[in-house]
């Protein structure tokens, strides 16, 4: 092959449009297929012995195949209230790239240790595709230090397991809608469109003020909690049910996060850990080369910090940084603290103090993190879950009358 043809396939590889293609066969083929097949190669060459180099070598070209998709499709279409699609997109290539990273340089290959009971024998195909949907890393040897929640839900039969599962998705895919629903109302005239607004209402007197916002970033929290059960509920159902996978390959995300008594406690057990191994990659690992065990703990959420705010930026790019690095590099400023307390006193933070101390301070820098979510428009993204809620009159009419009520302390 020429130079020329080298320099022309390069070209095509790496060639950006000027703007946005629709979401369709040709992009698909052009920008999505690239990245996705390339993912589930290096999948496949982290399970072989003897890639390592191979892996380091391909490795930007991959980065620049998942940066490329992320940048240049539009899977809204040109729909404002689907931009929310876009956002999920650029996550998924993000983390394609984390992943990656790390499979890079690793010097053992990946080994999985659960496989569907009707499995009869190891494929590498299969094996390599499990391993590339398997945020959790649930089933291979790379996820030993993930913490699973206990199993809660009926495991005596797989038909009893769906059937739970599936009620499972229509319960939290109400309550999704519904605290939407409730959300917007508090601020219609903000909450509703893309170019977003504050959930400090500068109209109330400051002590108001902090109510109203706390209630909605309350609101919120669960309403990121159902929406993320609801799809994982979906996840289940497809993968127990369509791909015949065994239920324990899909462990519950959750473990009740309100019961959660110390910040560690809500952060690394309570709350989902799916994109925990990307934080750690990107931030956990290189900081604590620099500063220990604390350097671990901030540079996590310092890249979950990143993580969110890639979220903000591309629903509105005038959002400001600082509202997300700052949110979560104070999560680990309080982790930080509770290890000192527990240094000095020798007791762990724990029991009904423990839940207050980490409520207020979930609370506290939870209002600036939803505040910024609602400045960059995150409100406004509508779907199914809420448009078509048989609950919306009635809520958006107590929701109406409580706010009502509170702007009578002005």
């Amino acid at each position: 092959m020429s130079a020329g043809a080298n320099l022309s396939f390069v070209d095509n590889i790496v060639h950006f449009p000027l703007t946005k293609v629709p979401f369709d066969v040709y992009s698909t083929i052009t920008y999505v297929l690239p990245a996705s097949l390339s993912y589930i190669v290096v999948a496949t060459l982290v399970m072989l012995p003897g890639t390592r180099t191979l892996r380091i070598a391909l490795w930007p070209l991959i980065a620049l195949l998942a940066f490329r998709a992320a940048v240049c499709v539009d899977f809204s279409n040109g729909d404002p209230q689907s931009t929310y699609l876009n956002v999920d997109f650029a996550l998924v290539m993000l983390c394609v790239a984390i992943r990656t990273l790390e499979w890079t340089f690793l010097k053992e290959p990946l080994k999985r240790h659960l496989r569907p009971a009707n499995s009869t024998s190891p494929s590498i195909i299969l094996d390599a595709l499990d391993l590339a949907t398997n945020v959790r890393g649930i089933g291979w040897n790379w996820s030993k230090s993930v913490y699973v929640p206990p199993e809660t839900r009926p495991t005596s039969s797989r038909l009893v397991f769906c059937s739970y599962v599936f009620f499972s998705a229509i319960f939290h895919g109400f309550i999704c809608g519904t605290l939407q629903i409730a959300v917007q109302a508090f601020s219609p005239e903000a909450f509703t469109v893309l170019n977003g607004g504050s959930i400090f209402d500068e109209g109330l007197p400051p002590s108001i003020r902090y109510v109203r916002s706390s209630i909605i970033a309350v609101v919120t929290m669960f309403g990121i909690y159902t929406v993320m059960q609801f799809n994982y509920d979906v996840g289940t159902i497809l993968g127990v049910v369509v791909f015949r996978q065994d239920p324990a390959q899909w462990p519950p995300v959750f473990q009740a996060p309100w019961m959660a008594t110390s910040l560690r406690d809500f952060w690394s057990r309570r709350w989902h850990q799916m994109f925990r191994r990307s934080f750690i990659v990107l931030g956990g690992w290189p900081l604590s080369f620099i500063s220990g065990h604390a350097g671990y703990i901030l540079g996590s959420f310092l890249a979950s910090g990143i993580f969110h705010n890639v979220v903000v930026l591309m629903l509105n790019g005038s959002v400001e940084m600082g509202c997300m690095l700052l949110s979560f590099g104070m999560m680990a400023t309080g982790i930080v603290l509770e290890d000192v307390f527990t240094r000095f006193t020798g007791r762990t933070v724990g029991g009904w103090k423990g839940r207050l101390w980490t409520a207020a301070w979930l609370l506290v820098w939870g209002n600036l993190m939803v505040d910024g979510f609602a400045r960059a428009g995150m409100f406004a993204s509508s779907n199914v879950l809420d448009s078509a809620s048989p609950a919306r009159a009635v809520v958006e009419r107590h929701v109406f009358a409580f706010d009502r009520w509170l702007h009578t302390f002005v």
